[in-house]
């Protein structure tokens, strides 16, 4: 069999195969907001117009082709110019584009419309994650925090199967009540970031030191998936964005269950820790915050991000780890963690590090420490 038949014989198979068609899907998705379904009925609009014409054009050159040849003694027409067809086709093409301009300029104007909005959740990036504030500034519910990749790192490294949404789950969703018009403001710690939200038709840059500026309101409930889309650094891909629109009952519900975790952190800083606790709880703050860059086995990576497994730092002064971590190293890659995590998160950490993978320092911080150096 030569090769050429063989290789139309894999196409072929691949071609019937029910399995190389299961995720095949033709068109775009509507989305769940109005202005997503909007810009995709405009789309849709857009798409057919052009696919008359296309087939006008196409037809009358086909025709022109065939039936004015040459072989069929056909012979061109000498003329310079006809002023009937140059105003047809100036004039047919322009009322084309006011009839798709109409439309698309009032989706445009909805999609920038955050007037009557019934809650406000500022987003902010960082590298490589998103944090979240309720409702800034009248009303506020002063609920706020981290939310992070949660996909295991055995997935990220191969080592476990990947689960049905690898790369796109966080220990810490959005929350948003089902018919409300929220509105979203965006901004960035220190690069450019994209909040991308295809279900909700919203994608909008986070910006140093600028806000942009979005709403999204549905009457569906259920879980809605996104990722940054703004290349931002080596961990720009495990920044994703889980939006659960919940009824109003179970948003008051989340509420409730935010403002006792808030309290419980509070309670827990006033506290003294025992060594195994703050073990149990630094591994997975560190996993959390730490691993994407410093690695789980606490090596980094060569040349990129360097390891703390008997680094200077974390088998040192407990007083100069704990200042690198709420503080950061300036002109490094290494940020403040400070304002992200609070006193008994970066004490665990500081404790876990200075004891895990063979560093065996002994010593251990508490969260009194902690509020002593900021």
């Amino acid at each position: 069999m030569s090769a050429a038949i063989r290789v139309a014989s894999f196409l072929g198979l691949m071609l019937v195969s029910m399995q190389s068609w299961a995720e095949y899907q033709l068109d775009l998705r509507p989305g769940v907001t109005s202005f997503s379904q909007g810009a995709y009925g405009i789309h849709t609009l857009v798409m057919w117009i052009c696919v008359v014409i296309g087939v006008i054009v196409f037809g009358a050159m086909i025709y022109s082709i065939i039936m004015h040849r040459k072989s069929r003694g056909a012979k061109a027409a000498k003329f310079d110019d006809n002023l009937t067809v140059e105003i047809i086709w100036t004039v047919v093409p322009f009322i084309i584009l006011g009839f798709m301009a109409v439309p698309a300029t009032k989706v445009l104007l909805a999609m920038e419309d955050v007037s009557n909005s019934d809650m406000s959740i500022k987003i902010t990036g960082y590298q490589w994650k998103w944090h979240y504030d309720y409702n800034v500034g009248e009303n506020a519910q002063d609920i706020n925090f981290f939310s992070n990749l949660s996909t295991p790192i055995e997935e990220i490294q191969n080592k476990a199967t990947k689960s049905e949404n690898y790369l796109l789950e966080v220990d810490n969703r959005i929350v948003i009540p089902v018919n409300k018009k929220v509105r979203l403001l965006f901004t960035s710690n220190d690069v450019i970031h994209a909040w991308w939200i295809p279900a909700f038709g919203v994608k909008k840059d986070a910006i140093p030191g600028y806000i942009n500026e979005s709403w999204v309101k549905t009457d569906k409930i259920g879980t809605y998936r996104g990722q940054c889309a703004e290349l931002c650094g080596t961990n720009h891909g495990f920044m994703p964005i889980v939006v659960d629109v919940v009824s109003e009952a179970d948003y008051v519900a989340w509420v409730d269950s935010k403002k006792q975790q808030a309290a419980a952190a509070e309670e827990s800083a006033n506290k003294t820790w025992t060594k195994d606790e703050l073990m149990e709880h630094g591994k997975s703050v560190y996993a959390t915050s730490c691993a994407a860059c410093h690695q789980a086995n606490g090596e980094g990576i060569p040349n990129v991000f360097p390891g703390l497994k008997g680094s200077a730092v974390a088998v040192g002064d407990i007083a100069k780890h704990i200042d690198v971590i709420v503080n950061g190293v300036p002109g490094t890659a290494m940020q403040a963690f400070g304002p992200q995590l609070n006193d008994a998160d970066i004490a665990a950490l500081v404790t876990y590090e200075r004891n895990a993978w063979g560093n065996d320092v002994g010593d251990m911080a508490q969260p009194a420490d902690i509020k002593a150096a900021r």
